[in-house]
Parts: structure tokens; sequence; C-alpha cells
């Protein structure tokens, strides 16, 4: 892939680059001559939510640091969810009492107010709303289950409506494109369940059978492409992706392809953990912590299968990854860097070259991006 290249900027700029963001930062309702775009980063130990907003070229301009209203402990991870009409982010605590927090988006500056505190059943690994906002979906590892809970009309998530038991290490939980079924991985099990969502009584239904991978691989993250025809799979254990076609009557899941997210020439104990795919389904990336590298993939738009472009060294242990929602960059954070590398996307080939990195809080895991109008 592309040889990494560095933003290079005299001392000078960069000092009043900065005073100019922090005295704008801290501006309530400061807007900032930028595109729309905003990510968002879960920070695990700091308790906090990095916002930045994106610039035209993809630099990162800090906005806020928001913390956990209430909450002391730093949980193992911070999971993050936007409701489909981007009002409200909610952010899953993993310690004790297991929260979901839930904070207001302003529509112009992309800053978040706290708005309240929901209860969750368990430490979740992963939540996600459903595609008309009204529900949470969340996921357990520990507690090998899932969780059902409301979403009121502030945004303020209300206590669990459905628990679900499941197979061992149930990692993630979200809808299908039409928020007819809800797919939950398991990966101690190597399986994923299928539940039927009715989404006017707000209750999960399990599906039979399981979808079956191979064992002692552990399936963990799973995205949808863009046209509702296939998913994607990425297993934790031995690092593989795999590709399915997706039937959307009934829900099945039918596996076409299984190839690697490791670099050649790997050697050790792989640790595969996210995986995402750019908006127009062109291009798919998957993050492997062992080796702290990006894995890209070309997809084929008839076929749904994928052809490996290359991989990348990024952030120490990239836990989580998010593709901006024009396509063009990924942002990649690292739990033992605390900090973020932005990506530029090839629109041809897919491949990554390195813009710039930035300083996030303490154990980031988790990216967002978001466009306000």
């Amino acid at each position: 892939m592309t040889r990494p290249t560095r933003c290079i900027a005299s001392r000078a700029s960069r000092v009043a680059a900065a005073a100019t963001l922090t005295f704008l930062a801290l501006i309530p309702g400061a807007r900032i001559s930028m595109a729309d775009t905003f990510a968002y980063i879960g920070n695990a130990d700091s308790n906090s939510i990095s916002v930045f907003r994106m610039g035209a070229n993809g630099e990162m301009i800090p906005v806020q640091t928001a913390a956990f209203p209430g909450v002391e402990k730093p949980g193992s991870s911070t999971p993050l969810a936007i409701t489909p009409d981007h009002r409200v982010l909610i952010a899953g605590v993993r310690s004790q009492p297991y929260l979901a927090v839930s904070f207001a988006i302003d529509q112009k500056t992309g800053q978040l107010s706290p708005i309240g505190n929901g209860p969750l059943a368990d430490s979740m690994a992963y939540v996600a709303s459903d595609r008309g906002g009204k529900f949470l979906f969340s996921a357990s590892y520990g507690g090998n289950r899932i969780a059902l809970n409301p979403v009121s009309a502030n945004g303020v998530v209300s206590e669990p409506k459905q628990v679900i038991p499941t197979g061992l290490n149930a990692h993630a939980a979200a809808p299908s494109p039409d928020n007819r079924f809800v797919f939950a991985t398991n990966l101690g099990s190597d399986q994923v369940l299928r539940f039927a969502f009715d989404a006017s009584a707000g209750t999960l239904t399990p599906s039979d059978p399981a979808i079956k991978v191979p064992e002692k691989s552990g399936p963990r993250h799973f995205v949808f492409h863009p046209d509702g025809k296939f998913v994607y799979l990425v297993h934790e254990l031995n690092a593989d992706v795999a590709a399915f076609s997706y039937e959307a009557s009934s829900g099945a899941w039918t596996e076409i392809q299984r190839t690697t997210a490791l670099p050649e020439g790997f050697s050790g104990k792989p640790w595969a953990a996210d995986i995402h795919i750019t908006p127009d389904g062109r291009f798919l990336y998957a993050s492997e912590r062992t080796t702290s590298t990006l894995a890209a993939f070309k997809v084929d738009a008839a076929s749904g299968k994928l052809t490996m472009v290359g991989s990348v060294a990024t952030e120490k242990q990239p836990r989580g990854f998010n593709i901006d929602p024009t396509g063009r960059y990924l942002a990649a954070v690292g739990e033992l860097s605390d900090s973020m590398t932005v990506y530029a996307i090839d629109q041809s080939s897919g491949a990554l070259t390195k813009l710039a990195s930035y300083a996030t809080g303490k154990k980031p895991n988790w990216v967002e991006f978001l466009n306000l109008p």
C-alpha cells in the first residue's frame, strides 16, 4: 500500500492553530468553518468522549471532551451508538452500576450535553440502535446474553424490556438493514444467533437455526453491505474475514468466501477486532491487534467477494476504527497509544495513506462518525 506520509507545519503555525481552536471550543455554540462531519471517540479509562470536527482535507479539530456524569470507575471499553435521527449519542458504561449514558448532540456544533442515564442489564461490550431509534440492543461478553431496552422520546434509555441468554461470549448485537431481524455474535460458541424483531411491540423472538462458523474462530463484529445483499464477519481468534450472501426475507446467511485480515508473514496469536465498509460498498477494512494493523479489501459489487489490497501499520492495539460518511477517510484509535490516526482512502484502489495523528483520552476503543446539516 502507499507509504505513510507526514503532515509538516511550522511550530508557529501549530501554536497559532491550537490557540484558535482552544478559544473556539470554549465558546458555546461556536462554529468552525469546516465540513459538518464529526468524530466521537469513546475513551474507557478516561470515562469520556473526545469530539473532533473533520476539516475538508481530513484534518481533525478538537471540539470537546465530554465526561460521563456520575461515573467514576473506568470500564474495559466504551461502546457508542448514535440514534438514526442524529440527535442523541448513547454510551455504554461497563463498570458497576452498568449504565447507558445519553448525550444530546448539538446540531450546529456537534458538542455533547448529558441528558440522562439509564440501566443496562450487564457489562455490555456492544450497543446499537434499532433503525427507528426507539430501542437499544446490547451484548454482554461476560454475561452471555443480549438485551433490549426501550429508548424514550428524549433519548434516555429505559429499564431492560428483554434479557435473553445466548451462547458463550455475546459480542455484538445489531439489526438487519430492514429492521426485521437482530443478529448476535457468540464468540465463545462460534455462532451467530438470529432473532425476529417486532419493532411495533419492541420484542425479540429467537429464530433458528444459528449461523455456525469454524470452531475456535471467535466471531466478533459484523457489517452489512450498503445494498443489503451481503454481510461481512470478522473473527477475533483466527482473524478470518468471512463474506456471506444475505437473504432479507428469511434473515439467512450463506457463506461465500473466507479470507484473512492478517498481514503477510504473520506469526503469533491472532487478535482481530473491528470491521467496517465504505458507504458506497466498494472497500472493506478490518483491524488486527497483535500486529496493530488495518487490512484493506476491495469488494466485488456483483459477487460480494473480497480481494485483499494490503495492510498498514496503525495505532497500538486498534480495537476500534470507523469510516467517515463520505467514504474518503478512515480513523483508527489505539487502546495502548491513547491517540487516533486518520488515513485517506484511495478512491480507486482502497489503499490507505496516513495523514496525521491526534491525542485522545485514555484507552480509546470506539469511533463513531456523524454528518450534521
